[in-house]
Formats: C-alpha cells, sequence, structure tokens
C-alpha cells in the first residue's frame, strides 16, 4: 500500500506540471487569436465589413503549420465564438477551442506559417460545428471570401455558402478555398482553459463559463467591430 501511494503521489507530481503547461498553451492560442485577427481588420483590404456584420460566428487559427507531407500531415488548433441567443443576434461568446485538419490546407502553406480565418455566415452552418466534425464543402458549403473594404456580399457565392474562409501569410491576405477540410470542437483543449469538460455548445449557446482573461481582446474586438448582426431576419430562424 506504501508503494502504490508513493507512486500515485509520484505521477500526481508529474501531471500538475503538464497540465500547467497545457493550460498555458491554450491560453496563448487564444491571445494570439485576438492578435491577429485585430492585424487583420485593420488591413486596408480586409474582411468586408457587411459580411462579418452577417457573420453568425468567427473562427481564426493563428500561425497554422504543415508538419508532415501527405495527408493528414497539416492541422491548425484555433479558436470559435458565436453570437449568443437563439437566433445568434446576442452579444459574443465565451470562446471554444477549435481544430482545422485536412490535406488542404497543407495545400495552402507551402512550409510557411499561415493564420486562418472563417466567418460562419448562417445559423445552419454554425449549428452542424457546434455539434460535430464537418467537412468543408460537403457538410457545410464553403467558399474563398471576397476581400476588400468595397466588396459586395450580396455575390452568388457568398449568398450560398455557409463558411466563408480566408488566409495570411507572408503579409499577403487572400480569400481561400479549404474545401476537403474539416473544422471540428477541440474538448481536451476546452477542458485546458476552463477547467472541467465542456462542449462546444455548452460554452457558445449554453453561456455556462465567462470570457477567459485570455480570450477578452478577441471577444471585445468583434465586440467592437460587429455589435448586432445584420442578417436578414428571416434567414435566422
Amino acid at each position: 500500500m506504501g508503494r502504490l501511494m508513493a507512486l500515485m503521489s509520484a505521477m500526481a507530481l508529474i501531471a500538475v506540471p503538464a497540465l500547467a503547461r497545457d493550460k498555458d498553451r491554450e491560453e496563448k492560442r487564444l491571445e494570439n487569436s485576438g492578435r491577429v485577427l485585430k492585424e487583420i481588420l485593420d488591413i486596408p483590404d480586409d474582411i468586408p465589413a457587411d459580411l462579418l456584420d452577417k457573420a453568425e460566428c468567427v473562427a481564426i487559427f493563428p500561425s497554422v503549420l504543415k508538419l508532415a507531407i501527405g495527408i493528414g500531415g497539416s492541422y491548425g488548433r484555433g479558436v470559435m465564438t458565436c453570437r449568443k441567443g437563439e437566433h445568434y443576434t446576442g452579444p459574443w461568446s465565451a470562446p471554444s477551442m477549435m481544430a482545422l485538419e485536412g490535406a488542404n490546407i497543407g495545400l495552402q502553406l507551402g512550409g510557411t506559417a499561415t493564420d486562418f480565418v472563417l466567418l460562419v455566415i448562417n445559423p445552419r452552418g454554425a449549428d452542424a460545428i457546434l455539434s460535430s466534425k464537418v467537412k468543408l464543402g460537403g457538410d457545410a458549403s464553403a467558399a474563398a471570401g471576397p476581400k476588400g473594404r468595397t466588396a459586395q456580399a450580396d455575390t452568388d457565392i457568398t449568398m450560398r455558402a455557409e463558411i466563408l474562409s480566408y488566409s495570411r501569410a507572408r503579409g499577403l491576405f487572400a480569400g481561400v478555398s479549404l474545401d476537403g477540410s474539416t473544422l471540428r470542437p477541440n474538448p481536451s483543449a476546452n477542458r485546458h482553459v476552463y477547467g472541467r469538460d465542456l462542449s462546444a455548445k455548452d460554452i457558445i449557446r449554453g453561456g455556462r463559463v465567462a470570457v477567459p482573461a485570455a480570450g477578452r481582446q478577441l471577444v471585445s474586438l468583434l465586440s467592437q467591430k460587429s455589435p448586432k448582426n445584420l442578417s436578414d431576419p428571416k434567414s435566422l430562424k
């Protein structure tokens, strides 16, 4: 019994620093996501304001890297926040940690760190992502997002797509197609950030947690840039 207790104590001593490192890593990811979005929204030729105002959710994946050659070798970790309320018309929620994976991401990277921003622009797409893993271009329609302050948000592409995607690498910002990639909640990362098991739906739709300190810049920025959902009310029901 004494040896067992000693072994358990040793394992606990090893686990505590590891958990602290995991929490610190995810909090830094939250902070970086807010910083990346601010930098992108400060670009003159950035995401059109009318598209941001029609987005139910925004997902940011900072510094995605191609870690291996071939299918399945590319993935990113980031965050997503959505507007609260039954019809996504309330203030921006606490962020859920997310994962973006797939071969198509690797094709966009070319060996360099790339930031991705995804706009979810209708409730069907938002509900699907919060519930499970979705394949972009399959489970949820996706398209490269138009950019520039004078871009029109009512083109056929943007009206049909549920998710619009953008990338920034080496200072260049552009709409990018991520068809074939998958987007899903990241439960283990949520556990590290919030200290308990919470689903993306618990965090975003259930309002069960407050915005953590590391995510305040991101949520505050979106609250400032897009305080109201300006989608057609009929599209939100």
